[in-house]
């Protein structure tokens, strides 16, 4: 790689943060205000540029923690006010749907983390330029519901959790919060012992201070105490079978949109690639069509690449490919088991869950070389393999029927696996990554194709040349001979899981490490240490461990930290449902490892699952 130098940034706006509200709080105004503080700070690595906290009725907390730029304007602070009296509403010709104010004392308080990529055309959509108090994108999320109410939730195009307290009514305010469609920002909540209801960037703020606490889920809001679904997409229907043939050009020009969309930023940005098909492709469209982000920060004479793995790993070799063909300025880090393994303790405590930690290691030491770097927002591959079945084992899916159904429920879930993985592992160190992947319309598109056509079938070459393999229609509606966006070998590489693909010594060495550190004795009371959710081998008790030291010290609601994290056997990363797809699955222990895919990873002869 290039030699690492600090990058100096621009002085705009940068919203992705922490956040945490207390709602209905009893007790003492100061003493909980002080509390509030010190839970916010559990948030600071998100956000480590500025705090503030809001305070409504003496009883409603609005704790934000900020990741700006140098010198950032402070008419972007959150949380944002709108009050009921404000001389600007007054001037406005516009009559407001949402509910009409008869507190001349009220307000309307918001925090937001994440982005919103369609801000300026909502802005310009509904006149609200004479209202804004900042250039930040998230102002426009308290100027929706002042003029909609809650029914603006759908219009908001990008990656979001935000909390709203309106006071402008008599009587109890009301409360909303909301998270995006796919949950690629993270939300938790719960409620205390005194009612209040709580509402957190990560779950490591209410541990302590509620009595139940959970995942807050994606595409839904809470309004007024009920939580009403939002996002209501077709695919995601129960029982709908797509019959749309796959339109390459539409599926090319949307997966573009959303990358340029996502390249709207004032803050110096860069792309992590691994070298395989997903990161590669983003990669690309980057480069070529970044021209066309009418605001991105031009920092740099080319793009940036960074990736990372053991020395001599394949996706260093690969990545550094894709970077020469794209002539980006490529950076190139190493680590070794023993600084992956240090790693450990910290990781969990950030990624709040035993698992995806093989792909998280590598991720979290990247994003802190980066960040050392001066750049502050990244884009990432994740989603493709669940909208298109891109692991190793869709190899083995009965039929379309199966398919589209573990499609469907590797997509929904991305917010406990990958997407949390790729946030909490970045925003360990206040760097912002962004999926092009999950753009709305992207996934309106890709995930109504007929699943007959994501079917993986070798002996099958539907162009000709080449075979019919996993993310078929991806790579062919980027198969471009006139101006290829990637070489052929790398367009049309075999599907390699990012804890392998950073090299197998990682991988095998924690497995290693763990039989080391977990002795036989202990092992054999695993069922009496973990009750619920057993680990099946000394890799996931070692990391059970760790999460249980961070996460269950109280004995009354530890369950609930155990709860939101995800359950069931898995093999190549499969759902536990699709286990049921292949007899020798249902055998023997889980492993995520593509090479568990015995006859169809190139590597899994020599692997055995422990």
């Amino acid at each position: 790689g290039e030699n690492s130098t600090h990058f100096f940034s621009s002085t705009q706006d940068f919203n992705m943060c922490g956040i945490l509200a207390a709602c209905n709080v009893t007790g003492c105004p100061i003493q909980n205000r002080k509390r509030l503080l010190a839970l916010s700070k559990r948030l600071r690595h998100r956000g480590p540029d500025w705090n503030s906290i809001a305070i409504v009725d003496d009883k409603h907390y609005l704790c934000h923690e900020r990741l700006a730029i140098v010198a950032p304007e402070e008419s972007a602070d959150q949380p944002f006010y709108l009050k009921a009296n404000d001389p600007r509403l007054a001037a406005e010709p516009m009559t407001p749907t949402s509910s009409k104010s008869d507190n001349a004392e009220g307000q309307i308080v918001w925090m937001v983390n994440g982005e919103i990529y369609n801000h300026a055309k909502l802005k310009s959509q509904f006149y609200f330029h004479k209202l804004l108090s900042s250039a930040s994108d998230s102002e426009i999320v308290g100027l929706l519901y002042w003029q909609f109410g809650e029914r603006m939730v759908p219009m908001l195009d990008g990656m979001f959790a935000f909390v709203l307290i309106d006071s402008r009514s008599k009587g109890e305010p009301n409360i909303v919060a909301a998270r995006d469609h796919m949950g690629i920002c993270p939300l938790y909540w719960g409620h205390g012992a005194d009612g209040s209801v709580w509402f957190a960037s990560e779950m490591k703020c209410l541990i302590d201070d509620c009595e139940t606490y959970q995942e807050f889920p994606p595409g839904h809001a809470f309004i007024n105490g009920e939580l009403v679904r939002w996002y209501n997409p077709i695919w995601m229907n129960p029982g709908h079978m797509p019959k749309a043939e796959a339109d390459y050009g539409r599926i090319k020009t949307t997966l573009i949109k959303a990358v340029i969309k996502r390249l709207m930023t004032d803050v110096p940005c860069g792309v992590l690639l691994s070298g395989g098909l997903d990161s590669s492709l983003i990669a690309s469209i980057a480069v070529r069509h970044g021209v066309e982000a009418f605001n991105m920060l031009r920092w740099a004479p080319r793009m940036h690449t960074f990736s990372i793995g053991i020395k001599n790993a394949p996706d260093l070799r690969a990545a550094r490919a894709v970077a020469d063909h794209l002539d980006t300025i490529h950076h190139e880090f190493t680590f070794t088991v023993e600084e992956a393994l240090d790693s450990l303790p910290d990781l969990i405590w950030h990624l709040e869950t035993w698992h995806q930690v093989r792909a998280a290691v590598p991720m979290y030491l990247l994003s802190r070389k980066i960040k050392a770097l001066g750049v502050k927002m990244v884009l990432s591959g994740e989603g493709a393999d669940e909208i298109f079945g891109g692991y190793l084992y869709f190899h083995k899916a009965p039929g379309p029927v199966e398919m589209q159904e573990e499609l469907v429920r590797k997509t929904t879930r991305l917010h406990q696996w990958d997407v949390l993985r790729a946030n909490k592992a970045t925003q360990a160190w206040g760097l912002e990554g962004r999926v092009p992947f999950l753009d709305k319309a992207f996934l309106d598109v890709c995930m109504d194709i007929d699943p007959r056509e994501k079917m993986i079938n070798l002996e099958e070459r539907p162009d000709g040349v080449h075979p019919r393999l996993e993310k078929y229609i991806l790579r062919k509606a980027f198969d471009d001979t006139k101006r290829p966006y990637l070489p052929e070998n790398v367009l049309w590489r075999q599907k390699e899981q990012f804890s392998d693909g950073v090299g197998y010594d990682w991988v095998d060495g924690l497995r290693s490490y763990a039989e080391r550190e977990i002795s036989d004795a202990e092992f054999a009371k695993r069922a009496e240490t973990f009750p619920v959710e057993t680990p099946e081998n000394k890799e996931y008790y070692l990391l059970r461990k760790l999460f249980e030291e961070h996460y269950c010290k109280r004995e009354a609601t530890k369950h609930n930290s155990i709860a939101v994290v995800p359950s069931g056997k898995s093999i190549a990363c499969s759902t536990p449902e699709a286990v049921s797809w292949h007899a020798a699955w249902q055998q023997g222990p889980s492993d995520i490892s593509g090479r568990a895919v015995s006859g169809v990873h190139v590597a899994a002869d020599d692997f055995n699952r422990q």
